[in-house]
């Protein structure tokens, strides 16, 4: 994406109090807690703690100083450009520690939820055009029929739902990692969002990869914020889940402590990606997953609910890819079928992408490839398992073979002996137990 989309999608900074569509209250005691807790006394240092411009930061300084909150030191700092210091009053102590008992948040003041959802529609998942060169070059790494690119392009582009299904270990986990690789552009992501005087922090630096800011110029007369920072500049996220998702997950997390709430899985995936690896392996059952899903991948919002039973919108703007190793009839009814708009089969390669995948590998490992071993593979060891072949076992049975010769003291090399040897490790022959 180039540069001026990514200034059309960035948030323009506040230029007052009025912009900021939050209660002045709210705003007021969060500054009082910033100063408290972080012992601040100039407008610069507040202004990059709470993360607003320096003219909208001094406009509520003014407020608490006439309510009697705050008050000037009488100094000035000549380490800070001649800059009035100023200090918290006994009665502002007093509001700031009673407004910590309420909730412990504090520093970069929220983005309102309403503000939020325009932002949300400025960089929508929707709105990304993904070609078949982009995706291409980012799963330069995985060898993929033609076929599979025809159908996954459109899927992406839509930034609908996806469903991959197919035989284990054909790489339907690579193939959402580079679906990933292949968005490349950034998004702004809420340090926090606001509803209804509660705080709920969204960005993760977990989840979250924070672009690093392009240099101030140092000959500028003024520092200029480019965009709003209450926002973090990030790529666009993606949030990866497996056996481990359960429904739980995908409902705010509050925390008692600090009596604020931290975003769910789905909410901190906003304008990126949320895959779902091992579909069927979880706890709850496939259908109960999805079923959570319905709304949100319907009508692009999601449905959350505070400690008070209230329960408000927030934007759906993610890209959800499942991934199984299951038929999806084995797993889902009609209707939850209906609601996943792709549902595209990952099958294994056929003989001549199985050849090149097995050539790339032992071309990266430094195993030299060998006639006679891969005879011996192809027309002795693939009929006994109906010549199916699958993406991950390349990668094993050269693995396998490197283990073998660096255990007998041997240069790197395969034979049809090293085949047998390899091949006997990659399945379990059944056998009958007599007890």
């Amino acid at each position: 994406m180039n540069m001026q989309n990514q200034t059309v999608m960035a948030p323009p900074p506040p230029k007052g109090l009025a912009e900021m569509r939050l209660p002045l209250v709210m705003m007021r005691d969060i500054l009082l807690k910033t100063m408290f807790r972080k012992n601040l006394d100039m407008v610069t240092d507040l202004a990059g703690a709470i993360c607003l411009p320096t003219s909208v930061t001094q406009e509520l300084v003014d407020l608490a100083r006439g309510q009697k909150l705050l008050e000037a030191t009488g100094t000035l700092n000549a380490n800070s450009g001649n800059e009035m210091g100023y200090q918290l009053t006994d009665a502002g102590k007093a509001r700031a520690l009673d407004a910590l008992s309420q909730s412990e948040y504090f520093g970069a003041m929220p983005v309102p939820l309403d503000v939020y959802r325009e932002q949300v529609k400025r960089q929508s998942i929707r709105n990304i055009m993904v070609t078949r060169q982009q995706l291409t070059s980012a799963m330069g790494h995985l060898i993929l029929p033609d076929s599979l690119l025809d159908h996954l392009g459109p899927a992406v582009s839509a930034g609908r739902s996806i469903l991959m299904y197919g035989p284990p270990g054909n790489g339907k986990s690579s193939i959402s990692n580079g679906i990933r690789d292949a968005l490349g552009d950034r998004v702004y992501v809420p340090r926090a969002i606001e509803y209804a005087g509660q705080v709920i922090t969204v960005y993760d630096p977990i989840v979250h990869t924070e672009v690093a800011a392009e240099p101030m110029d140092p000959n500028a007369l003024r520092k200029r914020r480019r965009f709003d920072e209450r926002y973090v500049c990030c790529e666009r996220p993606t949030v990866v889940t497996g056996g481990e998702l359960s429904l739980s997950m995908l409902d705010l997390v509050y925390n008692p402590t600090a009596r604020t709430y931290q975003a769910p899985l789905q909410l901190k995936s906003t304008g990126g990606i949320f895959i779902v690896d091992d579909l069927g392996r979880q706890a709850e059952s496939p259908q109960a997953l999805v079923n959570r899903w319905i709304v949100p991948l319907e009508e692009s919002k999601d449905i959350l609910a505070l400690q008070s039973g209230e329960k408000f919108e927030v934007p759906f703007d993610t890209l959800v890819i499942f991934s199984t190793n299951f038929h999806p009839n084995e797993i889902f009814d009609q209707a939850a079928l209906r609601r996943i708009f792709f549902k595209i089969k990952i099958d294994g390669p056929d003989q001549e992408n199985f050849l090149k995948i097995f050539a790339m590998v032992a071309r990266k490992k430094g195993m030299p490839l060998d006639e006679a071993a891969l005879v011996h593979l192809l027309k002795t060891k693939y009929p006994t398992i109906d010549n199916v072949y699958a993406n991950y076992q390349p990668v094993f049975l050269i693995d396998q073979m490197i283990s073998i010769c660096e255990f007998e003291g041997i240069p790197y090399q395969m034979s049809p002996e090293l085949i047998d040897r390899a091949w006997a490790n990659m399945f379990v022959r059944d056998e009958v137990i007599v007890k």
